[in-house]
């Protein structure tokens, strides 16, 4: 669901071209910074409908554009922020690299200055977004959570930073440089996420931290209430919240953020494979040249495995040993689907 747009830059925009077209230098710091700012929306932009096609509308997933916080005498401009029903908020911070980007191996970041025909240095995105996602705490300790069993359900903070799908990417050997990816590739870098973590450990996760869809709209609409545009910036409005009415400083009436709830609509739960000849169920799930397919054990045939779920939807079969998985993303959900027999064991 989306929660809020990038906000017009246009404003700014203007008075800075408007320095532009003076004299001095002045004139000269304006026209650069108007070229940053203008290949910085763009790439942003660009993130944005990447990021809006794969999770703008799906009820399982917030997101939020260009959210700018305050906390103390600390200030954090975040280009996205992605919430699941996991409470997983993911910090996506947007660069707009023209001739690409090399990472060291001691992860210093350096741009191509085409003018120059040199690399030169510049901050660390990863840095950057470890400075957000420190003041995103602190601004998340002051909001209500989701509870269990009388404790909050603390939230996991995940880092990416996303350059152009044309850019390229140059990366070491040593340094750890796995969060930085092409914008086109993050639904596959937060798959890989989820792949990587041990079963049981993830199902206890899952277990203990998973929350209904308007208890995720509710957090997120919370932190988006707390956005302060820059001075003199007009502000893009959350999306409407059918029920919330508006509080003090800018605080939604409070919602209890049960977890009776079901998810919308959720897709009928699997009962694992069958053959399509006979319909038996004993066998085994192997991978060929086309997927994965069901060996059945009875008559030999086999049968390939397709998932159908919501509208929109895109479920997927997922391995670990002899263990397969149907998950989807955009419901959140992970559920055992088959378990192939150890070798030389009947079921």
């Amino acid at each position: 669901m989306l929660i809020k747009a990038a906000d017009d830059q246009g404003t700014e925009l203007q008075l800075l071209e408007q320095r532009a077209g003076g004299n001095g230098p002045d004139a000269k710091r304006a026209t650069k910074e108007l070229r940053i700012r203008k290949a910085g929306l763009r790439g942003e932009r660009d993130s944005a409908y990447l990021i809006d096609f794969d999770y703008a509308a799906s009820p399982n997933w917030a997101v939020i554009h260009d959210l700018r916080l305050e906390h103390g005498n600390r200030t954090a401009q975040i280009d996205h922020l992605l919430i699941n029903r996991w409470m997983d908020v993911y910090v996506l911070e947007t660069k707009h690299f023209h001739a690409g980007i090399k990472i060291t191996e001691d992860g210093e970041f350096l741009r191509w200055n085409n003018y120059q025909k040199t690399y030169e240095g510049m901050a660390s995105p990863l840095e950057q977004n470890e400075r957000h996602i420190q003041v995103i705490k602190d601004v998340m300790a002051q909001i209500e959570l989701p509870t269990r069993l009388g404790v909050r359900i603390p939230p996991a903070f995940q880092s990416f930073v996303l350059v152009g799908p044309e850019a390229k990417i140059y990366r070491p050997r040593r340094f750890d440089a796995s969060r930085v990816v092409k914008a086109d590739q993050l639904k596959k870098a937060i798959w890989r996420d989820i792949d990587s973590e041990n079963v049981l450990i993830g199902m206890l996760r899952t277990a203990a931290k998973i929350v209904s869809g308007e208890t995720v709209e509710f957090v997120a609409r919370q932190l988006a209430a707390r956005h302060q545009p820059k001075a003199g910036a007009p502000a893009m409005k959350p999306a409407p919240y059918p029920g919330a009415a508006t509080a003090a400083r800018g605080r939604p009436t409070r919602i209890e953020p049960t977890f009776t709830v079901p998810a919308p609509d959720p897709a009928p739960s699997p009962t694992g494979p069958a053959c399509k000849e006979c319909s038996g169920r004993a066998g085994s799930i192997l991978y060929g040249k086309f997927g994965y397919y069901f060996k059945c054990d009875g008559c030999g045939k086999n049968t390939a495995i397709r998932f159908n779920c919501q509208p929109g939807h895109q479920p997927r079969l997922r391995k670990d040993r002899d263990r397969f998985y149907r998950e989807c993303a955009d419901c959140g959900s992970s559920e055992l689907f088959h378990r192939n027999a150890p070798s030389g064991v009947t079921p």
